[in-house]
């Protein structure tokens, strides 16, 4: 009796564009058009699974073979290879490996057998064990050899750094609970500029991936030096700069904990970068007690991030510079107020600004970049602290302060740049930027809190506001409250419903289940992806390949907070999330709290992709409008009623109701609820302004810029 074949593969229709070599619209177009197009064996509505073999005979009967790019194949190959193969730690080498190979080498190698390509390819894992970490671990076996071909094809035809881009992407999902977060590269740059002068010798002791070690390269650093306790992100990084750093560059990276196993410990250099990991209570603090790097005092347990700041200057030559990305919490913390005193005191902190939310992970809140020198035994203590802070201010409608606004990295280099600059070149005749940069006295900072929070010292230099600018300012905020006080009344003027008559009227109703059932509506959600993959996603983080085409995102929080979408999602994830269209309704999964519960999809905002927080309901016009949905959807007592939880209510869709209506009359609905949510839209700008005018006018007279006029 013959035995049952092995089950195919499955792809993605993302993946049957890329082996088509169509775009992924085509794709949906087949599925639509074609009924003998490959029925889904898997996955769910939103992101369906088909049978790889079956796809690929479709396509061999219509002539339209495979014109997947190199790239595409090896995605495909990665995400359908062999448990217990060779997972990304392991080909990292061999990118390195085949990039030093010309390219005959390469087409000769995917000549070979598979046992003998397996034995070159270990072979040539083993070239380059002494300038990446751990390569002696490297084993491929019999397993591996359609991956090796693919990434030898890759590395053949497109290049090193679009096959390493490629690894990128499956190393979010295969090691997704590190909870390592690539540097944004705008950010990586800004730190790298830090460092005043040229310096030769850079060493990043939490290098991760190497991002901010490739931009102290791009600016003329012929040594660097990284170490990183993940083994995958220190492979990474070392074949990432020896790429990328250029002839006559020394790369060295290590594997380890740099606080309890410092692989460079008489290791002096001329700066130090560094994105450290933050709110690490088990860095080492019962173990550590007694080291000599601590010479601004011990770091408390909850304090490791002032840890790395002493480690950094510990590895710094007199005069040299360390720029550490670090939490908030860090410049206020009662805890380590003794160490930052010691830090100010002895001159070691020159700088500390302020970026704004969304500058890198974690998204929601603004990180500081600190700026530190190591003093100089023949130098006198700097006697201030330069504080910029580039956030708008929050309640400014429009503007940044936002968990998911965008970051003008323009303006915040810009501003950054300039005043650390001018600082460093004359601390004492340093001139206060109103608002935004201000030198402040060691003297004024060694208080009882020693907080050196830049919005705390920033603010401090109010006075030195124009009075005429800021009055200017004040009078166009009134101007256009008054205007907006204005639509407000007139909308809420136009008569577009009255009373129903002595009692309120009944009508049937159905479920969104049983309207989903009956067609007449879709109900889809996008597929959960981990936390860390949600958040290197918004900020553009480790897992995108440079240049790779990002997705715009419609999150609940775009939804709530009344923007467009704000969410980016990298080609290789929007597969899993359906598109969103106009007519579409949006409805938040969390119930409660401010800001809208849902909206109709517009021109603006077809096209973007369906975010975490969100369920979309398609409904079908023929039947169904999408503003009388929209208003019977959103309703409060429909929403109580579908929903589940005590404090947090998560909406269940399937138990919300409608009225079973005509087409007509739900239309009539429809036009007076797109007249409420124009109100609701108009009112909430309204009140925005008046916060506004409001902050403006009481900063003034509390600032002095503003006097109230005689009565």
């Amino acid at each position: 009796m013959p035995q049952p074949s092995a089950p195919s593969a499955q792809v993605t229709a993302a993946e049957i564009s890329r082996i088509a070599g169509v775009t992924r619209a085509t794709v949906s177009n087949w599925r639509r058009r074609h009924d003998d197009f490959p029925a889904p064996s898997g996955g769910t509505d939103s992101s369906p699974l088909y049978d790889l073999e079956e796809v690929r005979a479709w396509l061999a009967s219509r002539g339209q073979h495979t014109a997947a790019t190199p790239s595409g194949e090896l995605r495909t190959t990665l995400r359908l290879r062999e448990q217990g193969g060779a997972g990304v730690s392991d080909l990292l080498v061999l990118v390195l490996a085949a990039a030093r190979r010309p390219a005959d080498d390469l087409a000769g190698l995917l000549a070979l057998p598979d046992d003998d390509l397996v034995k070159q390819a270990n072979d040539a894992a083993a070239g380059v064990a002494d300038v990446v970490p751990d390569t002696e671990l490297v084993r491929f076996t019999a397993a591996d050899t359609t991956v090796l071909r693919a990434l030898l094809l890759c590395v053949r035809d497109e290049g090193a750094q679009t096959t390493l881009g490629v690894l990128a992407e499956r190393e979010l999902e295969d090691s997704a609970a590190s909870g390592a977060y690539r540097t944004p590269a705008p950010l990586a740059d800004l730190l790298a500029r830090l460092v005043l002068g040229s310096p030769a010798r850079v060493l990043d002791p939490a290098c991760g991936s190497g991002t901010l070690l490739t931009a102290a390269a791009a600016r003329g650093a012929r040594e660097v030096y990284g170490q990183d306790s993940l083994p995958v992100q220190a492979r990474r990084a070392a074949v990432d700069l020896l790429l990328t750093a250029g002839e006559g560059a020394d790369v060295t990276v290590r594997t380890g904990d740099s606080l309890r196993a410092d692989a460079f410990p008489d290791l002096t250099v001329d700066a130090v970068l560094c994105n450290p990991p933050y709110g690490d209570r088990d860095w080492g603090h019962d173990d550590l007690a007694y080291d000599s790097r601590w010479a601004y005092g011990f770091p408390p347990r909850a304090e490791s991030e002032l840890a790395w700041v002493q480690h950094a200057l510990a590895h710094l030559e007199p005069g040299g510079h360390a720029v550490l990305l670090l939490p908030p919490a860090t410049a206020s913390r009662s805890s380590g107020r003794r160490i930052r005193a010691e830090l100010i005191r002895s001159g070691a902190l020159r700088a500390v600004a302020a970026l704004p939310p969304g500058a890198a992970i974690p998204l929601h809140i603004g990180l500081q970049v600190w700026i530190l020198q190591r003093p100089e035994p023949t130098r006198p203590a700097y006697q201030t602290v330069l504080f910029v802070d580039t956030v708008d201010e929050p309640s400014a409608p429009g503007r940044g302060g936002t968990r998911s606004s965008s970051v003008d990295w323009a303006r915040v280099t810009e501003q950054i740049l300039s005043a650390w600059t001018a600082y460093a070149e004359d601390p004492d005749g340093f001139e206060a930027q109103a608002g935004m940069a201000r030198a402040v006295s060691v003297v004024d900072l060694l208080d009882e809190v020693v907080d050196v929070t830049p919005a705390r010292q920033v603010r401090a230099s109010q006075a030195d506001i124009d009075p005429q600018e800021l009055a200017r300012e004040a009078k166009s905020a009134r101007e256009g409250l008054a205007a907006a006080v204005q639509t407000v009344a007139e909308l809420a003027g136009t008569a577009a419903w009255d009373a129903a008559g002595a009692s309120a009227r009944d009508w049937r109703t159905a479920t969104v289940s049983d309207l989903a059932r009956g067609g007449a509506l879709k109900v889809l959600r996008a597929v959960p992806v981990s936390p860390r993959a949600a958040g290197a996603e918004a900020g553009h983080t480790e897992a995108g390949a440079d240049g790779e085409e990002h997705r715009p995102v419609l999150t609940g929080g775009d939804l709530a907070s009344g923007t467009g979408p704000t969410g980016q999602t990298s080609d290789a994830r929007a597969e899993q999330m359906p598109e969103i269209a106009e007519g579409d309704v949006l409805v938040r999964n969390l119930v409660g709290g401010t800001g809208p519960v849902a909206r109709v999809v517009g021109e603006a905002e077809a096209g973007a992709l369906l975010g975490a927080g969100v369920h979309l309901f398609r409904p079908d016009p023929a039947r169904l409008d999408p503003w009388f949905l929209l208003g019977f959807l959103s309703a409060e007592a429909n929403l109580a009623g579908a929903s589940t939880g005590s404090s947090t209510l998560h909406l269940t869709p399937g138990r919300l109701r409608v009225p079973l209506l005509s087409l007509e009359e739900q239309r009539r609905y429809g036009q007076a609820f797109r007249r409420v949510e124009a109100l609701r839209e108009q009112a909430r700008r309204t009140r925005d302004l008046a916060e506004e005018t409001a902050r403006l006018v009481s900063g003034g007279l509390t600032g002095g810029q503003l006097v109230p006029r005689p009565t």
